[in-house]
């Protein structure tokens, strides 16, 4: 099927005389997650992991992607045409480097440019120049091929009420145009989904787990546009844009309103994110500002009413985690478990909380050796029954009205090697040590990434990702510009100064491929300590309510200072979830939660 398709594909570029197509994972606003219309990399490779990109040439397709999915793009891949190219590895050309190794001289280089940002469409745009070649960007040759392709989604919108956002979007919209008059900025293009959500109060279900709206923004210093469906609104919220001065424009209307802004004009926009169609709708003689979203920045600190708000929706969370752990605990072995039914079972949990709107993202739910798969999903095929030994890996979370949550437990089903004790217990630590760092406001999460990552690289073993990356409000589950990370990567831009009011995950990881894999995820909120003659010092509260499983515990391995911590953590677990739980739950808790 893969072979077929390339082989259409170079069908499509032959006519074109296009030497060399780029096929990105994204949509027409840079999401890290993608609707069903848009993937076209899936459908070219078979790869299913949510980040990779494919380049297919006359003879070679390619498909490059990240350390959370190479064990997986290696096994989807398979007997396929498509080679995996591990980004980052030794040896290995990143994309770019790879096209301008490849593409022939005054040879054509084709992508949909509305699928590209504009930074790297000017990246490639230069490659193709430097080669005295072309660019063609203007047809979707994927969709050319692709017959069956899902239609564009078109799911209802919702306003998220100001006693859960905690800011009006008047208000919003007032420290937008003051962000664009320090640039002297006429237009601010927005194009991404999470912000336009954010700024205008709004959720719909355009991306699954992801409740955003298909659609494009424009503010100026008078107006605000909206470019979407329309009739994905109802009267209701038809009357809150009327009120709140936003225009309703239609979703395709994006590329013709960029075209008619006036030479002389200056435009604010993400070059990382609006696409590149849209850039090169401008007239010459417009002026652009290329800075971040200044929505990325505040949409990243949260406010005292979503801060109060998040809090509550994690007592809820580790509330149905606690009792799925109690689940499973007491029934592995004695009923049939799989997978895919473990998962189902703590999905119920989590729907019977108030307020429940969603999963924030697929579970993974991976038994023994598929855990070593970051990024594993369970599939009828591939659904192991659970036994009782080794581990079962869960990375879970849930969107409320009052916020969206991720958690990850490693949750020993009965025996256990000394090995396996070990790496949960060194996990462990690295996650209790980052969040109990105390630290001078202007690190970055590049500057406490060690703290964490440490404990595993004193034992030569690592993890190929970040340790943590920051949370939306009842929006996408990995949100900029927040993170830890040990070292900058560019396509994560996840590296900024920790802002008090941040939420960023804590989770360290072993994955070892063929045997097991381990991970601990709590969520984070940055705040202030003192402020003294060194400056202000800042410190992290820890909002992720669910046990540790001391099952895996070996403490003979943990300091003093590391075995308070988890009892201060477990003590704050069993006050925070025990009034919600029944008195033989409570019981169970309370042994899982005991001082060590």
């Amino acid at each position: 099927m893969v072979a077929e398709r390339i082989e259409a594909l170079r069908a499509e570029m032959q006519k074109r005389n296009v030497d060399m197509y780029i096929v990105p994972t994204s949509d027409f606003h840079e999401s890290e997650y993608v609707g069903d219309y848009f993937k076209a990399r899936k459908y070219m490779t078979g790869f299913t992991g949510s980040a990779g990109t494919a380049v297919i040439t006359a003879t070679e397709a390619g498909l490059w992607t990240d350390g959370r999915y190479f064990i997986q793009a290696e096994k989807q891949l398979k007997g396929t045409p498509v080679t995996l190219y591990p980004m980052g590895e030794e040896g290995v050309p990143t994309v770019k480097e790879y096209v301008e190794k490849n593409l022939p001289e005054g040879g054509c280089l084709g992508f949909d440019g509305r699928v590209m940002n504009a930074k790297s469409g000017a990246d490639y745009e230069k490659i193709a120049a430097d080669k005295k070649g072309s660019l063609s960007v203007a047809e979707d040759l994927v969709g050319i091929i692709w017959k069956e392709r899902p239609r564009l989604p078109e799911h209802p919108v919702f306003l998220l009420e100001e006693q859960y956002a905690g800011e009006s979007t008047q208000s919003k919209l007032k420290r937008v145009r003051e962000k664009m008059k320090e640039q002297n900025a006429d237009i601010h293009i927005l194009t991404s989904l999470y912000d336009i959500a954010w700024l205008f109060n709004v959720r719909g279900g355009d991306i699954d787990h992801v409740p955003v709206v298909l659609s494009f923004a424009a503010v100026t210093m008078e107006e605000s546009f909206w470019f979407l469906h329309e009739e994905v609104l109802d009267e209701n919220l038809r009357e809150y844009c009327g009120k709140n001065g936003i225009i309703l424009k239609p979703y395709e209307e994006i590329y013709d309103y960029a075209g008619r802004i006036l030479a002389g004009e200056t435009v604010l926009l993400d070059e990382n994110i609006v696409n590149y169609r849209i850039v090169h709708s401008l007239k010459d003689g417009v002026k652009t500002v290329k800075k971040h979203n200044p929505t990325e920045w505040m949409k990243a600190v949260k406010n005292e009413t979503e801060l109060s708000n998040i809090r509550n929706a994690h007592v809820k969370d580790g509330v149905a985690f606690t009792k799925f752990m109690y689940w499973l605990k007491n029934n592995v072995g004695r009923q049939k478990i799989t997978e895919i039914s473990a998962s189902d079972y703590l999905e119920t949990c989590r729907r019977e909380q108030k307020l429940f709107v969603d999963l924030s993202f697929d579970t993974i739910s991976a038994y023994g050796p598929n855990a070593a798969m970051m990024h594993y999903t369970a599939t009828p095929e591939s659904d192991a029954e659970l036994k009782p030994e080794g581990f079962l890996l869960v990375d879970s979370g849930g969107h409320y009205l009052d916020g969206s949550t991720d958690i990850t437990r490693t949750m020993a089903l009965g025996a256990l090697t000394e090995e396996e004790k070990f790496h949960f217990t060194t996990v462990c630590r690295s996650n209790l040590n980052l969040a109990a760092a105390k630290f001078l406001y202007g690190c970055r999460g590049l500057n406490l990434d060690i703290l964490s990552r440490g404990p595993l690289w004193n034992l030569g073993l690592d993890y190929k990702c970040g340790t943590g990356h920051g949370i939306g409000y009842l929006l996408n589950v990995h949100e900029g510009p927040n993170g830890f990370r040990w070292k900058m990567v560019p396509e994560r831009d996840d590296s900024c100064v920790l802002e008090e009011g941040m939420v960023t995950t804590d989770e360290p990881g072993v994955y070892l491929e063929g045997k097991y894999g381990i991970r601990t995820e709590n969520e984070l909120i940055c705040k202030k300590a003192e402020k003294n003659e060194y400056g202000q010092f800042m410190e992290f509260e820890t909002i992720t309510y669910a046990p540790i499983d001391l099952d895996a515990i070996l403490p003979e391995e943990m300091t003093a200072s590391e075995r308070k911590l988890l009892n201060d953590y477990h003590k704050m677990v069993y006050e925070k979830i025990s009034p919600f739980l029944t008195q033989e739950e409570r019981d169970w808790l309370k042994v899982y939660t005991r001082e060590i």
